[in-house]
């Protein structure tokens, strides 16, 4: 089965020849010296290939890094974003100017490893979850420059996006609560500043502050570094006054445990934080 790279939408899309840009910058400068060694005219054809079982992500900005240097490059898919793939597994094929494939070949792989990496692991709590009604969302917690990109792969692992950014929702905690001079005061500012399209959202410590909470009209709840019973007890709580959201030191370990508490959603600052990417090898020979 032969795929193009999957669609994306245009602000991403910009994203991805930002970023892509930035990257092969960085890495080319004045110019790749190692790729002299191959005649200008040469092309070339190669094809990646996975050393391990992930889900992949990342198609679109491995095929700017080539279309960058060599517009008349072609990569042909096999397996979709989001898709899981099998160690040994063939995962795209490309033929392009021998010495633009050379210099573009790591910036790619870059990407690809690292969106792979995060889609594979936000997979890995999405699974640990099934069943439940809780749904897996990300953080802020993103690679400098890389948000979009990295809130993308969390959507191709199956989780959900929190907020992108400041702009787009409202989440306040414990020191805008002290700022503001406590729970109501915070809420009912938040609530008169808020767009239309941006949610508003409460942090909590203790079972005294989300009764406060949801006496002052909250509809989302952050449950901070609570025990699992403690979180069992804020859902009957709530009673379906407001969405929780449990926070705080989640590990692969303990999500399911703390999904079968009720919770709505569970926020993992490790999926786009701490990620390991995957191996995969572009092998290429000279046509």
């Amino acid at each position: 089965m032969e795929y193009t790279s999957p669609h994306i939408d245009p602000v991403l899309r910009l994203e991805i020849q930002r970023e892509v840009a930035c990257a092969l910058a960085e890495d080319v400068g004045t110019g790749d010296l190692t790729a002299m060694l191959i005649p200008g005219e040469a092309n070339a054809s190669g094809r990646v290939i996975t050393r391990q079982h992930a889900v992949l992500c990342g198609a679109a900005w491995f095929d700017a890094a080539f279309h960058m240097l060599d517009p008349t490059s072609t990569v042909v898919w096999h397996a979709r974003d989001g898709e899981r793939v099998q160690a040994g597994q063939s995962l795209c094929s490309i033929v392009a100017n021998a010495r633009s494939l050379l210099t573009a070949e790591r910036t790619a792989l870059n990407f690809l490893q690292l969106l792979s990496g995060t889609a594979t692991t936000v997979r890995h709590f999405v699974d640990a979850v099934e069943g439940t009604r809780a749904r897996i969302v990300d953080t802020r917690k993103t690679l400098p420059g890389l948000r979009l990109a990295q809130k993308y792969a969390v959507k191709a692992g199956g989780g959900s996006n929190h907020r992108i950014g400041l702009y787009d929702g409202i989440l306040i905690k414990e020191n805008h609560i002290i700022a503001a001079g406590g729970i109501r005061p915070a809420l009912e500012k938040a609530k008169s500043i808020a767009p239309p399209t941006a949610f508003v959202e409460i942090e909590v410590e203790n079972l005294d502050q989300l009764r406060e909470a949801l006496d002052c009209g909250a509809t989302m709840v952050l449950l901070d570094n609570m025990s699992v019973p403690q979180m069992a007890e804020a859902v009957r709580i709530a009673a379906g006054r407001a969405q929780l959201e449990a926070s705080g030191g989640i590990s692969i370990e303990r999500v399911r445990e703390i999904a079968l508490a009720g919770v709505d959603r569970i926020s993992v600052g490790s999926l786009t934080k701490d990620v390991q990417s995957v191996d995969f090898s572009l092998r290429h020979v000279e046509e």
